[in-house]
């Protein structure tokens, strides 16, 4: 940590905003539509409010960041790569599941995909967790989320066949 120098630092923290804010807007593009399409779907009696969705996931994606920034700064990237390997893979994932969901209308595909995302998820906090605790802890939530999405994605599935085909 020491031989990195703060404005170094500072810029690694911007980069691993960006990239994570840049596949939460890959995800947001897709979901420009996202609340007229997700309210004429049926919901399970434990859905949350819509306007919950934004608010947590900016939340989400700043503590992602952040645990990859830890992750970063104990080594760099070429030292922790395969970690931060997971970790760009399921932002690519997370992307993607907005596109399967609420462009293309695919429960099922929106489905596996999320469970491919949680098993990412896991793989990116346990390796976090062994190079910087605290990198750990900080994915926990976003796996908690991640956890619940997966049921609500199952549950709209289910009670929406003919909409998420």
């Amino acid at each position: 940590m020491a031989s990195i120098s703060t404005q170094k630092q500072v810029l690694g923290l911007i980069g691993w905003l960006a990239l994570s804010f840049a596949a939460s807007a890959v995800g947001a593009a897709a979901s420009i539509q996202a609340q007229s399409f997700y309210g004429q779907l049926v919901q399970p009696a434990w859905a949350p409010p819509p306007w919950v969705f934004g608010p947590v996931w900016t939340v989400l994606f700043a503590l992602m960041a952040i645990a990859a920034w830890l992750v970063w700064r104990s080594g760099g990237f070429y030292s922790h790569r395969l970690a931060l390997s997971f970790f760009m893979a399921q932002l690519v994932f997370n992307a993607l599941w907005s596109w399967l969901f609420f462009a293309w209308h695919s429960g099922a595909w929106a489905f596996a995909d999320i469970i491919l995302l949680w098993a990412l998820i896991v793989a990116t906090l346990l390796s976090f967790w062994r190079i910087r605790p605290l990198a750990g802890v900080l994915l926990v939530p976003y796996l908690l989320w991640v956890s619940f999405a997966a049921a609500l994605n199952y549950a709209l599935w289910q009670l929406n066949p003919q909409i998420l085909s």
